[in-house]
């Protein structure tokens, strides 16, 4: 259940703890003996992906799904704190009341002298798969080797961790081509035991032929589109100095290759042809499979800090310590028999149940999942998710035997349970909405049609722009990009507070950092360094002063935005008023893209339109694209084709920044992807990784602020709003005296579930 516009690309490892926190609970009383009420519960949800994954979803929606499915080692409470002693359970008071929080495991952590972290946790010996297979550690390393394989390609950031022997684990699996590739930089590299002579003979010409191709494919799109006169201006565009005017493509490849170590896998800049891996591959023909398998080139087989210590425990290892590490202990325990293959699991023999390299298996079950939650997945049909209850669920089967997620648009959320359509959904808490459920009930937000329930969103909305395609010169991180960035965000920000109070009243407030004013991370008011963001001019000097009218900041905000244009090479026409030409690698136009439905319905949408209209008048071109179906935009996104958009993230208790902001997760990349601002910076990296080595709080505050800062002064990211979250619940059809009490942020209304009563 979340915003029909928040979606979210977060470490689903990261993650497991809040997201299947269905599984952890606090009993109200045994079970009525005879349940009397209806057998379906409808609730409404946004659009799905269909990446019903527990290792590769992506959205909050499609995480949901499998939330009902599944569990994970650890909970977590109504504070977002981590449940330790899950098979006993503990006790914790939260507004006034004791409650006792249940899981499928315990944790342990124990630091040793050498500086190493042992996570040792022990399983339930009780807990079934809704197929009636027993759960066992096996499940939850093999899991956990899914996480951490050395092609695994989802959004969890598992592998990032310092456990002993991951990186070994992760660097011993090497294809024949990149094998061929090292020794093609350096001769004295012995692959004899791999690859013939005639092969590596083939792969090198190949190799070279295609390079040059490749080169000159670069050179002529700087030529057609940034203004380069030849080979060496077009690769100083792309970042590859020092070639004189004579320069050949064969002698820009060489650089190329000089720079990679002819790993050129790693590049992540597009040319106007064909990549030089599908090149190769064209070149080879028949061939190019035999030269892409994977093959072992050191014994490194297993993680070392992994290991198996009983039939219910096992030990998880950190070289150091890590701040996140406690929330990534929850990681969803999967059946191995169902997304893996029991005949290739030994883990004597460093066997974990799919070839190491080859996740075809797991991903074959990726619309269909299957585990141990309240839940068993039926099928997805015609925009419904069906459920159906899980007998073998650890704590006693759900009351209601079919559960559905059914695809609806947000005024069809409030509607449909106003109505009868839906029992429970999650409609985006505007005026008009809340002035539609007051109709419903009489003048109150909770009556005898709707009940509403709001707590503060661990997560907030916000505006981007992809560096990739918002830039000067291709180059990223150069004062000129963001300054052009600058340009936007300073309009962006000044029509935030109007738009946003306009759409949400006292439901939302606007924030002036990248991150959720419910984390303890999050910047104050009263704190030293704290200011209102985008608030400056190319000079440093504040664009607002006190007594500004909004008109007033609204033109004051774009003369600071002309002189941000100015400054990233904008040619501007006095005379006229209005930039006439845009410096090499940018542009005089550029397209917004905020899934409104499709009628202008986002919390975003007034402050795009109003920045629109305001470029308008200095010769700048944003295009606003309107989408009824969110999913073209993440489409867009993963296929780096979208300038600028809107949406919300949603966190997690821990505000770690790694998944998002560091540089080795840029879309496209080794760490999934989900750094679609394409920021690369860094003195960011450093500080994101130096955050995570401390238990200190206050520490780790002190470095998220220059963190932030950072992230800022890129100006990919215009945090817009902090809103509370509104769920909404049929008060004729859903028996709210069963529904699990003091709801927060972090203690969602499914948690509980097997409990819920419907009248």
């Amino acid at each position: 259940m979340r915003n029909s516009k928040a979606k979210r690309f977060l470490a689903l490892a990261l993650s497991a703890v809040m997201v299947v926190a269905t599984a952890a609970g606090c009993k109200k009383g045994d079970k009525k003996e005879e349940y009397k009420g209806a057998d379906t519960l409808v609730v409404g949800y946004s659009n799905f992906s269909q990446k019903f994954s527990p290792f590769f979803s992506e959205s909050a929606y499609d995480q949901d799904v499998y939330a009902m499915t599944a569990v994970g080692l650890l909970e977590t409470d109504r504070e977002g704190n981590v449940v330790m002693k899950g098979i006993e359970g503990e006790k914790r008071a939260y507004n006034g009341t004791e409650y006792t929080y249940t899981g499928i495991a315990d944790c342990e952590i124990k630091e040793n002298s050498d500086g190493t972290v042992d996570y040792n946790i022990t399983m339930r010996d009780d807990i079934k798969f809704s197929d009636g297979e027993p759960m066992t550690i096996d499940d939850a390393i093999f899991s956990l080797y899914v996480f951490c394989d050395p092609t695994y390609d989802g959004s969890s950031t598992m592998s990032s961790l310092p456990i002993v022997g991951m990186k070994d684990y992760k660097n011993s699996l090497r294809s024949v081509s990149s094998m061929i590739l090292s020794k093609i930089a350096d001769d004295t590299v012995d692959i004899s035991e791999f690859v013939t002579d005639e092969q590596y003979e083939t792969y090198k010409a190949a190799f070279e032929k295609c390079g040059t191709a490749f080169a000159q494919a670069i050179a002529d799109y700087c030529i057609a589109n940034y203004g380069a006169k030849d080979v060496a201006s077009a690769a100083t565009l792309w970042g590859f100095k020092g070639l004189d005017a004579k320069a050949t493509a064969a002698d820009f490849f060489k650089k190329i290759a000089e720079e990679y170590g002819y790993d050129i896998a790693g590049m992540d800049k597009e040319a106007a042809d064909q990549p030089l891996s599908a090149m190769i591959d064209a070149e080879l023909g028949d061939r190019a499979a035999e030269f892409a398998a994977y093959v072992k080139t050191s014994d490194v087989q297993n993680i070392a800090g992994v290991k198996k210590t009983g039939d219910y425990s096992m030990t998880v290892t950190l070289s150091k310590v890590d701040a996140t590490a406690i929330y990534q202990m929850g990681w969803v325990v999967a059946p191995l028999h169902y997304y893996g293959d029991k005949a290739q699991y030994n883990y004597d023999k460093n066997q974990f149940g799919f070839p190491k390299g080859d996740l075809s298996l797991v991903k074959e079950k990726t619309t269909s999942p299957m585990g141990a939650g309240p839940y068993k997945f039926v099928s997805y049909e015609n925009g419904t998710v069906t459920f159906v209850k899980n007998d073998n669920y650890y704590k006693g089967a759900p009351l209601i035997t079919n559960l559905l997620f059914k695809e609806s648009s947000d005024a069809d959320k409030l509607t449909g349970v106003a109505t009868g359509t839906l029992d429970i959904s999650d409609p985006s808490i505007s005026d008009a909405a809340v002035k539609a459920i007051k109709d419903y009930n009489g003048g109150e937000m909770s009556g005898s049609v709707i009940e509403t329930n709001t707590v503060d969103k661990l997560g907030y909305g916000y505006i981007a722009m992809c560096a990739k395609r918002v830039n000067v010169g291709g180059n990223t991180g150069s004062t000129e990009s963001k300054n052009l960035r600058k340009a936007f965000a300073t309009l962006f920000s000044v029509y935030r507070d109007t738009v946003i109070n306009s759409y949400y009243g006292e439901r939302a407030s606007v924030i002036q950092y990248p991150i959720s004013n419910t984390s303890w991370a999050a910047p104050k008011p009263a704190d030293d360094g704290y200011e209102i963001a985008f608030s400056k001019d190319v000079d440093g000097n504040p664009i607002y002063t006190d007594g500004m009218t909004d008109d007033e900041k609204f033109e004051a905000a774009l003369q600071a935005a002309i002189g941000y244009f100015k400054a990233a090479g904008y040619t501007w026409d006095d005379t006229e008023k209005k930039f006439t030409a845009a410096p090499d690698g940018a542009a005089l136009t550029y397209e917004f893209m905020i899934p409104a439905d499709g009628t202008g319905d986002h919390p975003a949408f007034g402050i795009v339109t109003n920045v629109s209209n305001a470029l308008k008048t200095i010769g700048i071109d944003l295009q606003v694209t309107d989408l009824s179906d969110s999913s073209v935009l993440w489409d867009a996104l993963d296929a780096v084709t979208c300038d600028m958009w809107a949406a919300a993230w949603d966190a997690t208790p821990d505000p770690d920044m790694y998944q998002i902001y560091h540089s080795s997760n840029v879309t496209g990349g080794s760490g999934g992807g989900d750094n679609r601002y394409f920021i690369e910076d860094e003195n960011l990296d450093k500080k994101i990784v130096d955050a995570r080595s401390s238990l200190d709080q206050t520490y780790r505050k002190a470095v998220y602020k220059e963190c932030l800062d950072i992230i800022l002064d890129w100006a990919c990211e215009i945090p817009t709003y902090q809103r509370q979250n509104a769920v909404i619940f049929s008060a004729e059809r859903v028996n709210l005296d069963t529904l699990t009490p003091d709801i927060t942020t972090f203690w969602k209304w499914y948690n509980d579930i097997e409990l819920l009563e419907m009248k």
